[in-house]
C-alpha cells in the first residue's frame, strides 16, 4: 500500500463578521475581557440561508480547484460535522449533490472539534485499502446555530466556516504524505463538552477542558510525531483545533515545537470546531507561510473530549 497525501486545500467563511465590540450589545462582556481569556477578537457568522451543507461546498470547490480536479475525481466524501441540522440526506451527501459528484460514498463524521482530523485518518485509511481513489474531506460547522447568545462565556468563542482537503493515493515510491494517526477519548469527560437538548445548544465546562488539554494532550502530540518519525523541533508548523489562544500558545511550547509556524486563526475566527483545522491550514498555505512537501503537525481535540492527530506533509 502506497499511502495517501494531501493534494490541495481550500476553505471558506461567511461575510459577515462579528467583532468583540458587536457582542458588547448582546451580552455583558467587553473586547478586554474577551481578549484577555481567549484571545478572539472576531468570527464570522452565517446567515439563516447558510447551511453547514453550503459552507462545506464551498469550501470543498475551492479543494478540488486548486488540485485542478473535477468532481468526476471523487469517489468518497467525508463530512467533519456536529452542527447539521437534518439528520438525512447527511451532510456529505448533500455536499455531493451541490458539487455534483456522481456516485460517491457519503459519510459524516461527528467527532466534534476534532472531527477533521479523525475524518482525514479515515480518507488516508480508506484509499491505502485500495476502497477509494481520491477523497473530499471537509470540516463544516456552523456554531452559531447551537450557542446561547445570552451566556457570555461560551457566545464570545463561536463562529462559522469550512475547511477542506483532497486526499488521493501516492505515486508509487512516493513518501506517504500522511502520517499515521493518533487518537482516541475519555468518554467518562463527555460532559466536559456538550451540545445537547432541544434546541441544541453549546456548553462546557472551561477550566476542565483546558487542564485537560495543557495538560494531557503535550505528550500525545509529541508521540504523534514519533508515529511519523519526525522530531518535534522539525516541523515546519502546528495546526492545533482552534479553541482558544490560551490554551493553543502553551501547547504548541510544551510540544517541543520551536522553530514551527504554530497557527493562531482563533482570534480571526473564533472556534469553528470541526472547521477549524482546515480552516487554518488552508490559511497558512494561502498566505505562503508554509511550502509544499513542509511537515506539519494536525492534532484535533474537544468535543467528547476526543483527540486525532497526524503529521502530514503540506501540499
Amino acid at each position: 500500500m502506497n499511502g495517501s497525501r494531501i493534494a490541495a486545500v481550500g476553505h471558506y467563511q461567511p461575510a459577515k463578521v462579528l467583532t468583540n465590540e458587536d457582542l458588547t450589545r448582546l451580552v455583558d462582556t467587553s473586547d478586554e475581557w474577551i481578549t484577555s481569556r481567549v484571545g478572539i477578537r472576531t468570527r464570522h457568522i452565517a446567515g439563516p440561508d447558510e447551511p453547514v451543507d453550503e459552507l462545506a461546498a464551498h469550501a470543498a470547490a475551492k479543494a478540488l480547484a486548486a488540485a485542478g480536479l473535477t468532481p468526476g475525481d471523487i469517489d468518497l466524501v467525508l463530512v467533519a460535522t456536529s452542527t447539521a441540522v437534518d439528520r438525512s440526506p447527511n451532510t456529505a451527501a448533500r455536499v455531493a449533490a451541490r458539487l455534483s459528484i456522481p456516485q460517491p460514498a457519503a459519510m459524516d463524521v461527528n467527532v466534534v472539534c476534532a472531527g477533521f482530523t479523525h475524518a482525514l485518518a479515515t480518507a488516508d485509511h480508506t484509499v491505502r485499502a485500495g476502497a477509494a481513489r481520491r477523497a473530499l474531506v471537509i470540516g463544516a460547522d456552523k456554531m452559531s446555530d447551537v450557542a446561547d447568545w445570552s451566556d457570555r462565556s461560551t457566545c464570545v468563542l463561536v463562529g462559522d466556516g469550512a475547511g477542506a482537503a483532497v486526499v488521493e493515493a501516492c505515486a508509487q515510491g512516493e513518501e506517504p504524505g500522511i502520517g499515521p494517526v493518533l487518537w482516541g477519548s475519555v468518554p467518562e469527560m463527555g460532559h466536559a463538552v456538550r451540545i445537547e437538548g432541544q434546541p441544541a445548544r453549546f456548553a462546557q465546562e472551561g477550566q476542565a477542558v483546558y487542564r485537560w488539554a495543557t495538560t494531557r494532550l503535550p505528550p500525545l502530540a509529541r508521540e504523534t510525531c514519533a508515529r511519523a518519525g519526525i522530531a518535534p523541533r522539525d516541523l515546519a508548523a502546528v495546526v492545533l483545533h482552534q479553541a482558544n489562544l490560551r490554551i493553543i500558545e502553551p501547547l504548541a511550547e510544551r510540544i517541543g515545537a520551536a522553530h514551527a509556524v504554530v497557527a493562531r486563526d482563533v482570534t480571526d475566527s473564533g472556534n469553528t470546531s470541526a472547521a477549524s483545522i482546515p480552516l487554518a491550514l488552508s490559511k497558512l498555505v494561502e498566505q505562503g507561510r508554509v511550502t509544499s512537501g513542509d511537515p506539519v503537525l494536525l492534532f484535533g481535540f474537544g468535543g467528547n473530549l476526543s483527540y486525532a492527530g497526524q503529521v502530514v506533509r503540506c501540499p
